[in-house]
């Protein structure tokens, strides 16, 4: 076990499975106490906490509902007395033709930017404020290639949402780098989770690969060092960057 995070407490949001629970398991390996968030996912997230043990709190909040990120941040502090690094990994993405009805398809868009970005912007909110009272922290927020190369038509919601998470991450680090307040990117194309899965029966796991420089669709264990790489302070001079992760399949 690596000591590198030793004494800090970081909350992880959609932490119950995927690239959370990934994040969450190397986080306390390293040696961190972790704030484990979950909506819907109580199994998952019991299960992420036995394996993990004291080091591992569960905190539950429907961020379709922005203002409980507001009560999930405070929840999380009482507990913890301080939080040091917030990784912002809850997402959505939901198919939406765009030939559907205005209602329908802009309850989906709303949904979505709820979701991936004001209960991010908020929870980073938070945290900045919180930082600046004990001398500084990191936030790592979880874009997507499609905030870069943009979607399909069925998915732009997503898209402008991670793009909205890139802009919002760059403005922190520039606004706040004097605070001693550092914010990261973290875009990934497709992974092997739940999430994608929908994806690969619809596809077939060829289709999604062909693009890939790499001859495998990464795990969620691929992925999670680079979350303790940045939560650590070894790259904190990357503050405003972003953090590639999508096997060669979009290079900018």
């Amino acid at each position: 076990m690596s000591n590198s995070l030793k004494g800090m407490k970081i909350l992880v949001t959609g932490a119950s499975r995927g690239i959370g629970a990934a994040i969450a398991k190397k986080l306390v390996a390293d040696g961190a106490t972790v704030a484990i968030h979950y909506n819907k996912n109580a199994n998952h997230a019991n299960q992420v906490k036995k394996e993990l043990g004291s080091r591992a709190h569960l905190f539950q909040a429907d961020l379709c509902e922005p203002m409980e990120a507001e009560s999930l941040f405070y929840e999380a502090l009482q507990s913890f007395k301080s939080v040091d690094v917030v990784i912002n990994n809850a997402a959505i993405a939901i198919e939406s033709d765009p030939d559907t009805d205005d209602l329908k398809w802009m309850d989906h868009w709303l949904k979505t930017m709820d979701v991936n970005l004001n209960s991010v912007a908020l929870l980073c909110k938070k945290a900045i404020a919180h930082f600046k009272e004990t001398g500084g922290g990191r936030i790592i927020n979880v874009a997507s290639r499609a905030a870069f190369r943009g979607d399909t038509r069925e998915y732009m919601a997503y898209a402008a949402s991670k793009a909205g998470v890139v802009a919002l991450t760059r403005s922190i680090a520039r606004a706040y780098g004097k605070d001693n307040i550092k914010a990261f990117i973290v875009a990934p194309g497709f992974v092997k989770t739940d999430m994608a899965q929908d994806f690969i029966d619809k596809y077939g796991e060829d289709y999604l690969s062909q693009d890939l420089a790499l001859p495998n669709l990464p795990l969620p264990e691929d992925i999670a060092p680079l979350f303790s790489f940045l939560a650590s302070g070894q790259a904190d001079h990357s503050t405003g960057g972003t953090f590639d992760f999508n096997s060669g399949s979009y290079v900018h």
